[in-house]
């Protein structure tokens, strides 16, 4: 597929939903599309930034996705050396290689392949992330913000890292689902406890079939893909959006996601949560709620009070 998302039928600008029926699920529809972008983030790190600082409202509770995978350890080899977050979640998936980690908690360690990073920054954590690649030089992963409501921007901070064994996996005949965060069927991922209630999800629709997946209704939802190609929508209706590697389809509301996998397979990962629908102030790595509470953490970090 080209850079040109391939697209059947209609696509509503509202992200209204396509009803088949008053008594039938609502079915999200495609409400945007777009391609990941070059982006130069840390002390030199090439990665692909699928939504960022701009596109905040539009992805409520979720600030900012990037896609660190390469070949190359010139791309990702300079990391991203101490940093401070406040009022924030980073959530950090890897696919191959590894990140080595350390913050002021006095947590560190690795993760590797399949394993997570869920920090909640809250009131204050300085920070610190080292790609290191496979034997091959390999490095896959992919890392998300999630925004804090205006009553935890200032809660205790925490981190839990999830080994690739305690991510438990719900399968069908249509799919392969790694559930991080949230409920597939029976099957209840790891990370729990968190304010947005989110869900997180590794999906692997197989080659041709189509994988059925039930929403709250009112939560953003979005999926990124990574492999493969998928056409998003009632499955054989007029506003389904097809895209592939790199693109990331932000989902109209409604009660139930429908992803169709081309003739190879897709995987692709699905994330949802709560919308906040409160203010932002922005800068760099910390997110707070008024331009004066941003001052403030910014002058707490430069006189050393930062961290709580």
């Amino acid at each position: 597929m080209n850079d040109s998302l391939r697209t059947e039928g209609r696509l509503t600008s509202t992200g209204e939903i396509y009803v088949d029926g008053d008594d039938d699920p609502m079915t999200r529809i495609v409400r945007e599309a777009f391609r990941s972008t070059p982006t130069l983030e840390g002390a030199g790190v090439r990665l692909h930034r699928a939504f960022g600082f701009g596109r905040e409202r539009l992805f409520d509770p979720f600030l900012l996705f990037d896609d660190f995978r390469g070949d190359d350890p010139s791309d990702y080899s300079a990391g991203f050396p101490w940093h401070p977050h406040r009022g924030i979640e980073t959530i950090t998936y890897l696919i191959d290689g590894e990140v080595e980690h350390g913050d002021s908690l006095g947590n560190a360690g690795r993760i590797g392949p399949g394993e997570v990073q869920w920090m909640t920054a809250g009131s204050g954590v300085i920070h610190q992330e080292m790609p290191e690649g496979d034997a091959t030089g390999r490095m896959g992963g992919f890392q998300l913000w999630a925004n804090l409501p205006a009553s935890h921007k200032m809660m205790d901070p925490r981190y839990r890292s999830i080994e690739a064994a305690e991510v438990p996996v719900a399968e069908t005949d249509e799919a392969r689902v790694r559930v991080v965060a949230g409920r597939v069927g029976e099957v209840v991922g790891p990370v729990t406890d968190v304010v947005i209630d989110p869900e997180y999800l590794d999906v692997t629709v197989h080659p041709g079939r189509t994988w059925t997946y039930p929403t709250l209704r009112g939560h953003t939802v979005f999926a990124y893909l990574f492999e493969g190609e998928a056409c998003f929508g009632p499955s054989g209706g007029a506003e389904t959006v097809c895209a592939d590697d790199g693109v990331v389809l932000l989902l109209g509301d409604g009660d139930e996601v429908s992803v169709t996998a081309g003739a190879e397979g897709a995987r692709f990962l699905l994330v949802s949560g709560r919308p906040l629908g409160e203010p932002i102030a922005w800068r760099g790595p910390i997110v707070m709620n008024t331009r004066e509470e941003l001052e403030s953490a910014f002058s707490e970090y430069h006189a050393g009070t930062f961290v709580k």
